[in-house]
């Protein structure tokens, strides 16, 4: 169980927990590692609170919002924002199927990837920076918990889109109901915990909806999902979530 937390920490951030020597691992272990996916949330997310609080005593709300966000990406080392923008200039791309992956392949970000990326981050900044006070710690630490349980809900039933593989073949390939079911009941009962089951529920249920609204989308235009998709599902559903739980919240207090 360690193993698989250690795998999902290491591919979703860039903090080593541990030094050894690389073992890469077999395709079943990286497709159990995805049980963990939302505890890495977790903890992402008490990282985004402590500075956030830190931030919060020395700066004003824009600039604090700001290192949050900046905060954000490092952590995870821009893996997200990268499938965001790749698959932005993949679904922009005029022809066929394997031309658009050939796209996404490509290291160069397009103008329209680049575009995407940057309204994604004045997205998010927004999101942070008018998080409502009462609810604003909650919500932190709960956006990255619904964002990699996003991730989970897509691959499981989903098949890549290359005949040949990629980064997320190992998860696509091998992941199990078992491997979706115990995530989603322990990131739902944190989440609703922490939110209020009425408001944890709606935006558990909104953002899986998304999510696998996105697989559909993507699997008609590229014919399967990748590593990259999943990374544009993590940034759509976080960003979703930013938007929706204000006004949720709103809603459920009236």
């Amino acid at each position: 169980m360690i193993r698989f937390f250690l795998l999902a920490w290491h591919f979703l951030t860039i903090i080593p927990l541990y030094r050894s020597q690389h073992v890469q691992p077999a395709p079943r272990e990286l497709a159990s590692s995805m049980q963990w996916y939302p505890a890495v949330g977790l903890a992402i997310g008490g990282i985004l609170v402590a500075a956030d609080t830190v931030f919060g005593m020395l700066l004003t709300p824009d600039v604090t919002a700001l290192f949050i966000l900046c905060l954000l990406v490092v952590l995870t080392g821009g893996l997200h924002q990268d499938g965001l923008a790749d698959t932005i200039d993949g679904l922009a791309k005029r022809g066929s199927v394997v031309e658009r992956l050939a796209v996404m392949k490509d290291g160069r970000i397009g103008a329209l990837g680049a575009t995407g990326l940057t309204l994604a981050l004045g997205l998010r900044f927004a999101g942070i920076l008018h998080l409502p006070s009462p609810d604003r710690m909650g919500l932190l630490l709960c956006m990255p918990v619904i964002g990699k349980w996003a991730m989970v809900v897509s691959t499981f039933g989903s098949s890549h889109a290359r005949a040949e593989g990629g980064l997320a073949s190992g998860f696509l390939n091998e992941i199990w109901l078992k491997d979706m079911i115990w995530p989603t009941v322990w990131a739902g009962i944190f989440v609703c915990a922490i939110l209020g089951w009425q408001v944890g529920g709606l935006l558990l249920g909104l953002s899986g909806v998304a999510a696998r609204v996105m697989v559909f989308l993507c699997s008609r235009v590229f014919g399967g999902i990748t590593g990259d998709v999943l990374g544009a599902i993590n940034e759509g559903t976080e960003i979703l979530f930013l938007f929706a739980a204000p006004l949720i919240l709103t809603l459920v207090v009236l």
